[in-house]
């Protein structure tokens, strides 16, 4: 793995988490919003689709430079839309970059998988 590989799973492992937090702490807001006087949506909405925005354009460059299969990249998009599914591309991602690594450090030292 080359250094802006690595970089792209970084910076997309990096938001995956804030993304996710902001999703509940969203739907918190909304659900205190009809059931009390506390509105919190407004900042709220802006501050989760910014860090939605952020997910998304980390995951194309991700995905350009890991060159995925699609139904991996699916995954990763469909993780970014479900409310607690940063949390489990972060996991995934890890491992990912962690499996990456060993591989590289493989190479360089020539060890051949048999």
């Amino acid at each position: 793995m080359d250094i802006n590989t690595a970089s792209a799973l970084r910076r997309l492992r990096l938001v995956s988490i804030p993304e996710a937090v902001s999703f509940l702490l969203l739907i918190v807001c909304s659900v205190l919003k009809r059931t009390t006087d506390f509105n919190a949506v407004p900042a709220m909405g802006a501050i989760h689709g910014l860090l939605f925005i952020l997910y998304v354009l980390f995951w194309l460059d991700a995905w350009n430079r890991t060159k995925w299969q699609l139904k991996t990249a699916a995954l990763y998009f469909v993780l970014s839309v479900l409310p607690a599914g940063g949390f489990f591309a972060d996991r995934k991602l890890k491992q990912e970059a962690e499996a990456a690594v060993i591989a590289s450090r493989a190479r360089r030292e020539g060890v051949v998988n048999a």
